[in-house]
């Protein structure tokens, strides 16, 4: 019995002085977030007054296309060029310091800090954004598959229309967070996911009737379309996730304009019966226009930088 105390009495001993070095790191933890902060704010304001004498400075340089030597010229070109390429560097460090929200997550979110600190996080939170695309898309298109071909309730097709919204409101903050931390995510498809979400909100509005019928399965087999394309996105993503490390973000989208055209044709006859009283008719074919629009011109600027990255590949050999 006496053995036992002792015993007890010696792993508390232990656990006592296990517990004042804890004490001691998390103090010690506590003071470098304090330095972290300071060293933020620092990087931040010099980063602001960089930006400041640089406007500045690249005014005055422009004053002058060459200097009165041969040495002041090359120095002055050297400036220049230095001058183009410090944005660049700022944006990098600001990748890794807090920054203020925009808009849309301050709405959302608040004045919540969302920068990851360090590489191994951001990359972490980009997978974990594709995997959650996935999961959803798969989800999307077997709900899509079954409505289509199994069952026809207005009620199941609001279940499904309202998923859409939920699942594209949260891709718009989930990207918003990744941008933030240096995602270059062309703004055109952050606008797309804005536009579904809306145009998912008019589905899910749409009252049962013969227009709403006439849609339904056109817009059915849309969906599962683009769920399928989505998919096969998710393995480009993945690969080039895990092949480069970045944050960007890359689509193809370009064979859904011609599903996108088709409904806004679509929409736009259904509004010219003399029947048609419902105001999702108009909003629908306004919404697939835009989309359209939208990613086949974005289609286009990418073919062309394509081309054109391709073309200059043999002049830098």
């Amino acid at each position: 019995m006496a053995q036992d105390l002792t015993d007890v009495l010696e792993e508390w001993k232990c656990l006592e002085e296990e517990y004042q070095e804890l004490r001691e790191t998390h103090r010690m933890y506590l003071q470098k977030l304090d330095e972290i902060s300071k060293l933020q704010n620092h990087c931040s304001s010099s980063i602001s007054l960089q930006r400041k004498r640089l406007k500045e400075l690249s005014h005055q340089a422009k004053k002058y296309s060459k200097g009165p030597s041969e040495e002041h010229s090359k120095n002055l070109e050297e400036m220049k060029e230095k001058i183009m390429m410090r944005p660049n560097a700022f944006f990098e460090m600001e990748a890794f310091l807090p920054q203020k929200n925009g808009l849309y997550l301050s709405l959302v979110l608040g004045n919540v800090n969302v920068t990851l600190l360090n590489k191994q996080s951001k990359f972490a939170y980009k997978d974990e954004y594709e995997k959650f695309k996935l999961c959803l898309t798969v989800i999307l298109m077997l709900f899509s598959f079954i409505c289509y071909f199994f069952v026809s309730y207005r009620f199941i097709d609001a279940i499904l229309n309202f998923l859409l919204v939920w699942y594209y409101c949260t891709l718009t903050i989930r990207e918003s967070i990744l941008i933030t931390n240096g995602s270059r995510i062309k703004g055109w498809w952050v606008v797309h996911h804005y536009i579904s979400a809306f145009l998912s909100g008019v589905m899910l509005t749409w009252p049962d009737g013969n227009l709403y019928k006439t849609f339904r399965n056109q817009f059915l087999a849309y969906s599962f379309y683009q769920s399928f394309v989505q998919c096969l996105q998710y393995y480009y993503q993945s690969g080039c996730l895990y092949r480069l490390r970045t944050l960007g973000e890359r689509h193809n989208m370009d064979l859904t304009v011609v599903y996108e055209t088709l409904k806004s044709s679509c929409f736009f006859l259904m509004a010219q019966l003399p029947e048609c009283k419902d105001w999702q008719v108009l909003m629908c074919s306004l919404s697939f226009i835009i989309l359209f629009m939208g990613n086949f011109f974005t289609t286009l600027a990418v073919v062309r930088q394509k081309l054109k990255s391709r073309n200059q590949k043999p002049k830098s050999l």
